[in-house]
């Protein structure tokens, strides 16, 4: 682990304006320019003419001046805050060893991997969320537009109105008069439960609670979990990081905080000298992070001083597994989602169709 580090600069706002896009163009850009021949400072300078964001022009020409100066990659990085400290620490590794290159290759690797996990999740939960929320904004339309009307064309009908059409009706009027109030202040609690459930960093555990109890929806973290962590832990332990600097570097970019809990405790446990057999035995609820088989695999590679490999064959199957399962969800979920949508259309039509059955029914025995 990285010891007598300076003191970091304070992060500037502007740094929060540049994505992790623009981080791991600079990182690859960095490894292919060395790998070809060129010194860290012509690399920087050559990096710097290719970027279009003024932010991270600014903090290239900084490292690179923090370079010219007699201060290492590394430090120089590490002065910006500019990424994490175990980036910070392979890149050092790298440095020292001579395989500052392949280092940096792994770096960006990395990068694109949490990117392209996290896209897999939203990809798998893009479709649901938008049937639902259009679903929604039809429902608040009709209830809030018409319904009232057919409120009052029913309450002047001289006709016994079924309990569907009367639930309706009444709701229905209660909107026709109520409804610039219910309306947005309905919107604006379910705008701040989803906040509250789902972005919040101290009440988002509730919402993850609630999408790991979804049977398709928890065995596809599951996987993408398992293919980050194996991989991930994998690359980084084959480049040299020490275990505990890899495992705080995929606690820091997961987005699950049951995960989150996991790899801090493991982490913990290693550095107090356990092994990963005594580490999983010791933390309840193993099993529905990890699958026995996986724990079986990952105790044997320690045991045979193969860990690294082991952790990237595991990251190379789960991959593969997760992008089947992302498609299989969208297949479940439509059927799941029309039926929602389905059942919604013929509670209205009903409400609608049956008065006017009697109407023509009461009509007839006239």
């Amino acid at each position: 682990m990285i010891k007598n580090k300076p003191a970091k600069a304070k992060k500037a706002g502007w740094q929060f304006f540049i994505g992790g896009q623009e981080k791991t163009a600079l990182i690859e850009n960095l490894a292919l320019l060395l790998s070809s021949g060129l010194n860290v400072s012509a690399a920087l300078l050559a990096v710097q003419e290719e970027t279009k964001s003024k932010s991270l022009k600014l903090i290239i020409s900084n490292v690179n001046t923090d370079v010219e100066n007699g201060l290492t990659l590394w430090r120089a990085l590490e002065k910006t805050d500019f990424f994490p400290d175990s980036i910070i620490a392979l890149i050092r590794i790298g440095e020292e060893s001579g395989r500052l290159s392949a280092n940096l290759k792994i770096v960006s690797e990395q990068t694109e991997k949490n990117h392209k996990f996290r896209s897999q999740l939203r990809s798998a939960m893009m479709y649901p969320v938008f049937v639902l929320a259009l679903t929604l904004i039809i429902a608040i339309g009709i209830a809030w537009f018409i319904l009232p009307r057919l409120a009052t064309v029913f309450s002047q009908l001289d006709i016994t109105l079924p309990p569907i059409t009367q639930i309706m009706i009444n709701f229905g009027s209660f909107l026709g008069t109520y409804g610039y109030l219910v309306v947005p202040a309905f919107i604006f609690l379910l705008l701040l439960t989803i906040y509250f459930l789902f972005f919040n960093k101290k009440t988002r555990f509730i919402g993850q609670d609630i999408i790991l109890l979804s049977p398709g929806i928890k065995k596809l973290i599951r996987e993408l979990e398992l293919a980050r962590f194996g991989y991930l832990l994998g690359t980084l332990l084959d480049a040299g990081l020490p275990i505990e600097t890899a495992l705080d570097s995929i606690k820091t970019s997961g987005a699950f905080i049951r995960y989150q809990k996991f790899y801090t405790f493991l982490k913990n446990s290693i550095e107090s000298g356990n092994s990963f057999q005594k580490s999983f035995s010791h933390y309840r609820h193993i099993n529905s992070l990890i699958p026995h088989s996986v724990q079986q695999m990952i105790i044997a590679g320690e045991q045979s001083g193969n860990l690294a490999n082991i952790l990237i064959k595991i990251g190379q199957s789960y991959t593969e597994k997760t992008e089947m399962t992302t498609k299989n969800i969208v297949i479940i979920l439509e059927p799941i989602l029309l039926i929602i949508v389905w059942l919604g259309v013929i509670t209205v039509a009903l409400s609608i169709i049956l008065p006017i059955y009697s109407l023509i029914g009461g009509l007839n025995k006239y």
